[in-house]
């Protein structure tokens, strides 16, 4: 069974050269060629003022100590600060926070390195936060847009309801498709703040499912697909009522525009009273199915697979908004299909109640 997965973060590979004693050796060969001309020089140079042999190797002996003690402090010093570097840049996510993280150091090129990651991350901050406020305008337009044009659609509608004949008909289905995009076009617009537009309350899932269908019911006729309910009256689910029957809609519509005749809704109970109390909702169909090759895409956004693309009017939208919607209301959501058989789409309601306090919060 597919289930959706959370859009891995696109981020480039970031992995720094491992600081090693061989690296850091060759880093510094020009100050080692210039130490071994020195070692070399001594040698030429103490025998003619009289320095015994003994005495020459003893004073070369200690240049050499000293020599290695300080690059053995300085490699010390170094790697402890550029090994912290390295783990955090290999799970760093926001530029920004870069600064906060990582110890600000004591040599040189470390401080350096350290400024330079502070000015970018402050630099990222004031993009993000652009980019964020260009995105919060463009969003409340879409938003204002949409509610606008849902007016003309309603007036539409209510002209067509008045009228009769095959043509009103067409008209009026046309219409709910128009609305039914623009719907679409507003849970999409509302995604990237999807946590601060719901409200998680306990909602009729018999109803809600029925509603779903009642919406879409012109399209149903015209596709010859009769929606069936195999729900308990009175069982509740928690999830905001808005998003569920959203949700809904879409699985219906799917079903119907791909070939299914029946469609049904079945809902259950598991593990009641426990802490992995449930209520489970399968939504199976009998349509064209989806190829077993695109099964594990469906959720992403965009994708529309081969059946998509046979049938010319997907826009990969649907099922993703469907994950999006059940992540943010911490539903699980999962499909599975059969090329030719069908498609089963298993939604699962937690019957854990603080999902509804925190929404509250």
């Amino acid at each position: 069974m597919s289930q959706p997965s959370p859009a891995a973060a696109d981020r480039p590979e970031t992995a720094l050269p491992p600081f090693t004693p061989a690296a850091y050796a060759r880093d510094h060969w020009f100050a080692l060629v210039i130490f071994a001309l020195c070692l070399v020089g001594l040698f030429l140079m103490l025998p003619t003022l009289g320095v015994s042999g003994h005495g020459t190797l003893l004073i070369a002996d200690f240049v050499t100590l000293c020599g290695l003690g300080v690059a053995v402090i300085d490699y010390r010093r170094k790697a402890a600060w550029y090994r912290e570097l390295s783990q955090l840049v290999a799970s760093l996510r926001r530029a920004s926070v870069f600064a906060s993280l990582v110890a600000e150091p004591s040599f040189l090129e470390g401080a350096i390195a350290y400024e330079t990651g502070r000015a970018v991350g402050a630099l990222s901050a004031a993009e993000v936060d652009g980019l964020a406020a260009d995105e919060e305008a463009y969003r409340r337009y879409i938003e204002l847009w949409i509610h606008e044009i849902k007016t003309p659609i309603a007036a539409i509608k209510l002209m067509t309801a008045n009228e009769g004949g095959a043509l009103a008909s067409k008209v009026a289905r046309e219409m709910e498709r128009i609305e039914a995009q623009v719907d679409q076009a507003l849970y999409y617009a509302r995604s990237s703040s999807l946590s601060q537009d719901y409200a998680i309350r306990e909602v009729n899932l018999l109803e809600a499912a029925r509603e779903a269908c009642k919406r879409n019911a012109r399209f149903l006729i015209e596709r010859g697909c009769t929606p069936r309910f195999a729900i308990p009256e009175h069982l509740t689910v928690l999830a905001d009522e808005p998003w569920l029957v959203f949700i809904l809609s879409q699985l219906t519509v799917n079903a119907a525009k791909y070939g299914a005749t029946e469609l049904n809704f079945n809902a259950r109970e598991e593990e009641a009273g426990t802490p992995r109390g449930r209520t489970v909702l399968e939504v199976r169909d009998n349509g064209c199915g989806i190829p077993a090759q695109d099964v594990p895409r469906v959720f992403e956004r965009g994708f529309t697979g081969e059946v998509g693309r046979a049938h010319g009017s997907a826009t990969g939208m649907g099922l993703y908004l469907v994950a999006s919607l059940c992540a943010a209301m911490g539903l699980h959501v999962g499909l599975a299909s059969e090329e030719g058989v069908g498609t089963r789409l298993i939604l699962t309601f937690p019957h854990d109640r603080t999902r509804k306090l925190l929404s509250q919060q």
